[in-house]
């Protein structure tokens, strides 16, 4: 529809939905005063009704001047306290209109009384101002309480959510009770056990126990290989019930092709069809030497997700570099041939965790004074290591030096080390760090190689 038109066109009204008497009381009665069709004729039928009543039991005097009590007035009366002084004012101007409407059937009135109308009106006012301030604060509260209750309601979703959440993960802490770092405390002393000397996977019912306890693996198979991937001579280590080892599975031979975790809920569509088993995990030395495969057979449908399978992996890769300690820390060691086997050992399986998973770890070095007092507050500081911490106390000439191996720490855990450290020294030296003449310097083992960062670190000293 065009709305233009040209100056010679008479103009026209709109059609509003809404009647104009509707939008007029809009505009004239307070907000949230109840005004509509029934107001309107309660306005019009009270007042009404007051005067017909009065007329029928006081013809002479309708209006009651003459009496205690101008009875006709409770109309207008009712209507300002039930919809506020707009409508009030409009009964009253029914019952001042009466007045002339009684002159003229003939009812002896005498002359207009203006203090009795001014008087009644006044009062009216004032019962309609008390009902539209009533009705604006039960307004407010009403607002107020709605707004309440909304939020409310918004908590009691947060809070249901939060005890769901709360419940998971007591679930989650149930299942696996420990953390990450208490694993590899677990899974340093499988490899250097006695029992591992001539044996291909030593330690094997432990690592699955381990894993059961923390990947929540119910049924699984870790068979021995060689470097085709054909099982070994030696019987496989069984987690649950033993169950058929299928060489020719097609998740078995994808994880064999491509040297890593594979399972069946690969992303991209590239988990192949008709797998009998889960998860299948290839244990592979730091050359990329085959060593076993880990068949899982039955897990929860909830635990296979990224979370699970890193640690799985990580697990894995811990365990078989557990199994080559020399060939790993022989590069190291190479370098720096004063450096102990179990720190190249560690820092080396914690440099390919740093790679492989993006874990980073932290190197504490703390420099003492020469002579006895400093190599005695050396030995003592090394006896406060954490239990996967690893230490290597260098004496030299020009004083102790102690670095610390802190596996799978941030700089939280670094500040939480010295603090201890700092704390321990003031209650039993009477100072600090800095009133012993201790000097730390932290470095994170993230990007430069270890012992390149260990060389630099062994200077830093000397300004090297």
């Amino acid at each position: 529809m065009n709305d233009a038109r040209s100056p010679g066109d008479r103009p026209h009204l709109r059609r509003v939905a809404e009647p104009l008497w509707r939008r007029l009381l809009a505009r004239i009665t307070p907000t949230g005063s109840g005004a509509g069709p029934a107001a309107l004729a309660e306005t019009v039928a009270l007042p009404t009704l007051s005067l017909l009543l009065a007329f029928w039991l006081n013809p002479l005097d309708p209006f009651f001047l003459r009496a205690q009590f101008a009875w006709v007035w409770l109309g207008p009366l009712l209507v300002a306290l039930r919809y506020g002084p707009v409508p009030g004012l409009a009964a009253s101007a029914l019952l001042f209109s009466a007045w002339f409407v009684f002159s003229e059937i003939g009812v002896a009135l005498g002359e207009l009384p203006k203090l009795y109308f001014l008087g009644w009106l006044i009062a009216v006012m004032i019962c309609g101002e008390f009902s539209s301030l009533w009705r604006g604060r039960v307004r407010r509260a009403e607002s107020v309480q709605s707004y309440l209750e909304q939020r409310l309601e918004y908590l009691t979703h947060q809070h249901y959510l939060l005890r769901l959440s709360h419940d998971r993960l007591e679930q989650d802490l149930i299942s696996r009770p420990v953390s990450m770092r208490d694993a590899l405390v677990g899974l340093r002393g499988l490899a250097a056990s006695p029992a591992a000397i001539g044996e291909a996977l030593p330690g094997a019912a432990d690592l699955l126990r381990l894993v059961a306890q923390y990947c929540q693996i119910e049924r699984a198979a870790l068979v021995a290989v060689d470097a085709d991937g054909r099982p070994a001579a030696d019987a496989p280590a069984w987690l649950g019930t033993s169950f058929d080892v299928d060489a020719g599975d097609p998740l078995v031979r994808f994880a064999l092709e491509h040297r890593r975790l594979a399972h069946v809920a690969l992303d991209g569509g590239g988990a192949p069809a008709g797998s009998r088993y889960l998860v299948v995990a290839p244990l592979t030395g730091l050359g990329g030497d085959l060593r076993a495969l880990l068949l899982v057979d039955r897990m929860p449908f909830f635990a296979l997700h990224d979370e699970t399978l890193q640690m799985l992996n990580l697990l894995l890769g811990y365990y078989a570099d557990g199994l080559s300690a020399s060939a790993l820390a022989a590069p190291l060691r190479a370098e720096l041939p004063d450096c102990p086997l179990d720190f190249a050992f560690e820092m080396a399986r914690m440099w390919r965790v740093r790679v492989e998973s993006g874990v980073s770890s932290a190197l504490v070095m703390l420099s003492f004074p020469t002579g006895e007092a400093g190599q005695d507050l050396a030995l003592q500081i090394a006896r406060m290591q954490r239990s996967l911490d690893v230490v290597w106390r260098i004496e030299r000439a020009d004083g102790a030096r102690l670095l610390t191996l802190m596996p799978l720490a941030g700089p939280a855990a670094v500040e939480g080390y010295l603090a201890r450290i700092d704390n321990w020294l003031t209650q039993h030296r009477g100072g600090g760090l800095d009133h012993c003449r201790v000097d730390s310097r932290t470095r994170m083992l993230d990007q430069e190689a270890p012992a390149e960062l260990l060389a630099r670190l062994l200077g830093a000293r000397n300004g090297q």
